[in-house]
């Protein structure tokens, strides 16, 4: 499965940027082990669904730390018996985008 979740704590300081609790996420993230890709607004996982949900409620407690609230937005791809995903699915748009 690939899962795109965003965290983000709120009710912490009087600062807008949450870079240093979403940093604290990603570490989780990238110390798990799993495939995975962060850009500006998500970090992707792939991986058995035990194996994400873990990395994700983990990280999710790494960027609350000391924070009153928390936003988690999560998205879900569930393909059983499909791995390598994380860049195939964007290969084959790339593909299709390059025959026009």
């Amino acid at each position: 499965m690939l899962v795109a979740f965003s965290v983000a704590p709120s009710g912490v300081g009087d600062s807008d940027g949450v870079s240093e609790a979403v940093a604290a996420a990603v570490k989780v993230v990238r110390e798990s082990g799993l495939p995975h890709e962060t850009t500006s607004m998500f970090t992707t996982i792939e991986g058995e669904w035990d194996e994400v949900m873990d990395v994700v409620k983990r990280a999710t407690e790494a960027a609350s730390a000391g924070a009153p609230r928390t936003s988690l937005v999560l998205k879900a791809d569930i393909r059983p018996g499909h791995t390598g995903q994380l860049h195939e699915k964007v290969r084959r748009v790339e593909e299709h985008l390059r025959e026009r």
